[in-house]
Parts: C-alpha cells; sequence; structure tokens
C-alpha cells in the first residue's frame, strides 16, 4: 500500500514545458530558435543587442554555473530577459535599498529579472499630517 502510493506521487509530480518544450531541448536551441518562443518585447529586446552591464552579468552567470565565482552574483540589472542556460543560479538583485536573492528555476525563463525583486514596500500612514483639519485627528488608523 505504502509502496503505492510513493509511486503514484512520483507520478504526480508535473515537469515543467516551456511553450510545450522541456528544459533539455531548450539548452540545445540555438538563440534564433529560442526567440522564436519568446513573446515579441522579449525577442525586440534581445535582438536590440545587449548592454555592457548585461554582458558582464551573464558572464558572471555563466562563470557560477561553471563553479568558478564562489562569491554571490549582486547586480542592479533588473531588465535582463532570463534565457534557459540561467536555470540553477542565485543572483541578489538590487530593489532600491537593498540586495534580495532571487533563484532561478526553470518556470521564470523568458521574464525579466527585475519581476522576482518588489522594488516599493506598502505605505502605512501615521498620524495626521500639518495641513490636516482638527476632525481628522480622532479618525481611527484601523
Amino acid at each position: 500500500m505504502k509502496l503505492e502510493v510513493q509511486q503514484w506521487r512520483r507520478k504526480m509530480v508535473k515537469e515543467f514545458l516551456y511553450r510545450g518544450i522541456p528544459q533539455e531541448e531548450l539548452d540545445a536551441l540555438s538563440l534564433e530558435k529560442l526567440f522564436t518562443l519568446f513573446n515579441s518585447r522579449q525577442r525586440r529586446s534581445l535582438t536590440r543587442g545587449i548592454t555592457d552591464g548585461k554582458r558582464k552579468l551573464i558572464e558572471e552567470i555563466k562563470a557560477a554555473k561553471a563553479g568558478k565565482i564562489k562569491n554571490p552574483i549582486k547586480t542592479h540589472v533588473r531588465d535582463l530577459i532570463i534565457l534557459p542556460y540561467m536555470v540553477g543560479v542565485t543572483v541578489n538583485v538590487f530593489s532600491g535599498k537593498e540586495f534580495q536573492p532571487v533563484a532561478i528555476v526553470t518556470e521564470m525563463i523568458g521574464h525579466y529579472l527585475g519581476e522576482y525583486v518588489i522594488t516599493n514596500k506598502r505605505v502605512s500612514h501615521g498620524a495626521p499630517g500639518v495641513g490636516a483639519s482638527r476632525s481628522s485627528l480622532y479618525v481611527p488608523l484601523k
């Protein structure tokens, strides 16, 4: 009985497919064929060229994937599109205040790096300001 449940659970794990293509085939695809799978915004961004900052980050990601870099990768580049060879690397992305770690997984392919780091926080209003009326002093905050 217990063995049957374990085998059933293994079958229930769903493999991620990007547009019907598994991760192994995405790694083997050329960039031209990969571009045809992306949305128009991602295609346009990638075909217009890669800036020096993006190129430096890509080289660091490749080196970290190969095991040459031991230190965590820190970056301010938020508009880099995640490609299949970047999967498995953790990048610390700047949120405007601090660096937040982003572990790149297969579900992130085709998205921007900055989508996974929030740049603003929830506003919690305090006491009424200078120009507020006297009646607003007695309005409960919650």
